[in-house]
């Protein structure tokens, strides 16, 4: 690929073409690996909006201290989010919970949630060796299915059947992605494109025009909305638009879930890459914008929370330490905080106690005993 080549208007784009297979008929998608350009100026407003928002996010996890606390809150997060809008019912405070404490009927699905935030952290840590690549997301992936519902539908590897999209089979889907003789090539276009230095396309579009891509090769026979989604992520932290795993859109998406799937499908049926762009800039600026407002409220927590930690004298210390743990484990039980801060039954109840007392914690169960007690303050702002 060299500058040479004429760029792809996004007003002229052919998406794709149908392919006749058995009984049915599977969308084959244009490679992306190519040099784009627009007419329309808004994408050029809402580039700006999204650049500057993802700048000031970016901005916020360098200056806060022990941001990584924080950081697993916000992958706690898109997991939970990611996950719901894959159907599981798993609420944000069980999310954080250890799995003993989930009822048994909810484990299936906290442990999916549970295997999205350890692929997260399993593939962020790999970026710091390794680039982004298809090589990546299969072991990703592989992690995601690791025990849980779709553990037999090939984890860590790309499809060899059919998928399909909506509706119950191949003959009344929604969508039918590329036949799976086409993934391999599909999928080593679009990693070239991550990576292609010839051609001059800002990254936001570029994850923009990757996210489109992946979702619409469906690479996998399952988690490809989880996988897609995090992608996002990924490759803004390997292109050093963040320096920590700061942003994530599946709370947007979710919100937006109907116009999420509308702006998808507009590309591949009338080549609308214009509205998607649009759609996905609009979302990275308002998620951008969020994750920066919960910074600036964890901060004031944080300075609210610390200074009540004069008040309990000698135990100070160890309220300071109760309240490190707690940003990264908000829903606890006594054992937890003994176990943590390696202090008697008798002394963590007492710490509990005092946390009660000037409502950083609430007890969770109404139970006399196996009480969970919850940092509420803290927990909500991560619900907004």
């Amino acid at each position: 690929m060299t500058t040479n080549n004429p760029p792809t208007h996004f007003e002229n784009f052919q998406s794709g073409v149908w392919r006749q297979q058995y009984q049915y008929q599977s969308f084959s998608p244009q490679r992306v690996n190519r040099l784009w350009c627009w007419e329309d100026p808004r994408i050029n407003t809402l580039l700006e909006q999204a650049t500057r928002a993802l700048g000031e996010l970016n901005a916020f996890s360098l200056i806060v201290p022990d941001v990584d606390l924080f950081i697993e809150m916000h992958i706690a997060k898109e997991a939970n989010q990611s996950s719901r809008i894959e159907g599981t019912q798993t609420a944000m405070d069980e999310a954080v919970m250890r799995e003993e404490l989930i009822a048994p009927e909810k484990r299936d699905d906290w442990r999916e949630v549970r295997n999205y935030v350890d692929a997260i952290n399993m593939a962020i840590a790999e970026l710091q060796t390794l680039p982004l690549s298809n090589r990546l997301l299969r072991e990703t992936h592989a992690v995601l299915m690791r025990g849980v519902r779709g553990e037999h539908k090939m984890p860590g590897e790309f499809r060899s059947s059919q998928n399909w999209i909506g509706g119950s089979g191949l003959k009344d889907a929604a969508f039918v992605p590329p036949h799976p003789s086409e993934v391999p090539d599909l999928m080593g276009d679009l990693e070239k494109f991550w990576h292609n230095e010839m051609i001059e396309v800002p990254d936001l579009i570029r994850i923009a025009i990757s996210h489109y891509q992946f979702e619409t090769i469906h690479p996998f026979c399952d988690g490809n909305g989880r996988i897609g989604r995090l992608l996002i992520t990924l490759y803004l932290v390997s292109k050093g638009l963040l320096h920590k795993p700061a942003l994530y859109l599946s709370d947007f998406f979710e919100r937006n879930r109907a116009s999420y799937y509308d702006a998808l499908m507009a590309v591949r049926t009338s080549g609308n890459l214009n509205h998607w762009v649009r759609f996905f800039l609009s979302g990275v600026a308002e998620t951008a914008r969020n994750g920066r407002d919960t910074f600036q409220k964890v901060l004031a927590l944080r300075t609210e929370s610390e200074a009540r930690m004069h008040e309990l004298g000698r135990r100070g210390k160890k309220g300071l330490e109760l309240l490190r743990l707690l940003y990264s484990r908000p829903v606890v039980t006594v054992s937890d905080v003994g176990e943590a801060l390696k202090m008697s039954a008798p002394t963590a109840n007492a710490l509990v106690s005092e946390f009660q007392r000037f409502g950083l914690l609430k007890e969770q169960t109404g139970y006399a005993r196996n009480r969970v007690f919850a940092f509420e303050a803290y927990l909500k702002l991560f619900l907004i």
